[in-house]
């Protein structure tokens, strides 16, 4: 069956292939009783460890009560911790603790499994193609977005 025009079209597809990849991580990851918020939060940490509150829910694209609430779970698991800016004590900064280690490794064996199985039948080429398209289409729009720190 030949797919459909909403099929074909980018905006559609993109947003179906993002909610895709976050059911199939949210199913691998059910175990650790870690839901899509929480291990949001987590990569971005990951990604840049020590953020402020604020920096960290503007990232998120969330409200900072819904992260103090995200974040006071995540510091009852032991998982991560909010200490005082060296230079303004009154600015929290967020930080991994190594108890999560084990835990963003296993989410990170996951995404590299599922990045691995969505990816197949694509070339090695074709793989890189694809990314370096979606990068360029991430570019431009951040080019046109009104709002800084879309990205």
């Amino acid at each position: 069956m030949p797919p459909t025009t909403h099929e074909r079209n980018f905006g559609f597809l993109i947003h179906d292939v993002a909610r895709v990849i976050r059911v199939v991580l949210d199913q691998r990851l059910h175990d650790l009783e870690l839901t899509r918020s929480q291990w949001w939060v987590l990569l971005h940490l990951l990604r840049r460890d020590g953020m402020t509150q604020s920096e960290l829910a503007r990232e998120l694209e969330i409200g900072r009560p819904s992260l103090g609430a995200l974040l006071d779970h995540l510091e009852r698991k032991g998982w991560v911790e909010r200490r005082p800016d060296g230079r303004d004590r009154r600015v929290k900064r967020v930080h991994l603790t190594p108890k999560v280690d084990p835990i963003m490794a296993f989410v990170n064996e996951v995404g590299a499994t599922l990045n691995r199985q969505a990816l197949a039948g694509l070339a090695a080429d074709e793989q890189n193609r694809l990314i370096d398209n979606l990068l360029a289409v991430k570019a431009n729009l951040l080019q046109i977005s009104p709002q800084p720190g879309a990205e």
